[in-house]
């Protein structure tokens, strides 16, 4: 015999648990990138450190998340828009947690480049940080909004992020140029605005999840994407 018929109200608070525990660890994962470019641009150790221990909170999240995404696909059959939007959080806790070991990456980065002379990272550096961590901030509150307009322009801002990798390579270059004592130092920044590069494409995947959640359109390639106002190329919102 089967248990308990659950009620409606109680499927909208697994509903909302889901949605808010996603929240939190995005939160989380958009902090360790604010820490992890700080504790750079400061040589901090100590913050690195921590930096480095608080995605282990992030890794259990997204096991949590996964659990309770399962749990909700067992128990409840979802169908249309409640079955995308929990297979779609299936995926977003992956470029998450992604997300949050490139930021450990950095940490390691900065502390091999912390026991060297300081070779300054430039302003590019710092801005593709703050650029990504707004990029992570804005798709998060286009998910709670379900804006896909918002997601949208999320999308178009990864561009901004890849010119300014492709200066920080070019000044990078010029310093390994300029002395062989630069090598070392300057690769692993450029390993860190790599890291930074990385980071803005989860979060432009996090964006086409969140108008394919929305509208039902998926816009992962370049040729879906020109049909973003076509109505005709959306599947059903049901």
């Amino acid at each position: 015999m089967f248990g308990p018929e659950h009620t409606d109200s109680t499927y909208e608070h697994e509903l909302r648990q889901l949605r808010e525990q996603l929240l939190v660890m995005g939160s989380h994962v958009e902090r360790i990138i604010g820490d992890s470019i700080q504790a750079l641009l400061e040589r901090d150790t100590n913050l690195a450190d921590r930096t480095i221990l608080a995605d282990n909170i992030v890794d259990r999240m997204e096991v949590d998340l996964d659990g309770l995404c399962l749990q909700i696909l067992a128990r409840r059959q979802p169908v249309a828009s409640d079955l995308r939007f929990i297979t779609l959080v299936l995926k977003v806790v992956t470029d998450l947690e992604r997300i949050a070991d490139l930021g450990v990456n950095i940490c390691q980065r900065m502390l091999e480049l912390n026991i060297e002379p300081q070779l300054r990272p430039g302003v590019d550096i710092p801005h593709m940080g703050r650029e990504v961590q707004s990029m992570l901030r804005e798709v998060l509150d286009a998910f709670v909004a379900k804006d896909a307009e918002r997601a949208r322009k999320i999308i178009d801002r990864d561009q901004i992020v890849d010119a300014l990798y492709a200066q920080v390579f070019h000044e990078l270059l010029a310093s390994m140029m300029e002395s062989t004592h630069n090598v070392y130092r300057a690769t692993r920044l450029q390993s860190i605005a790599k890291y930074l590069e990385r980071m803005a494409d989860h979060t432009t995947n996090l964006a086409e999840m969140v108008i394919f959640m929305v509208d039902g359109q998926d816009v992962r390639h370049p040729t879906s994407r020109e049909d973003l106002d076509d109505p005709n190329h959306r599947y059903d919102r049901n």
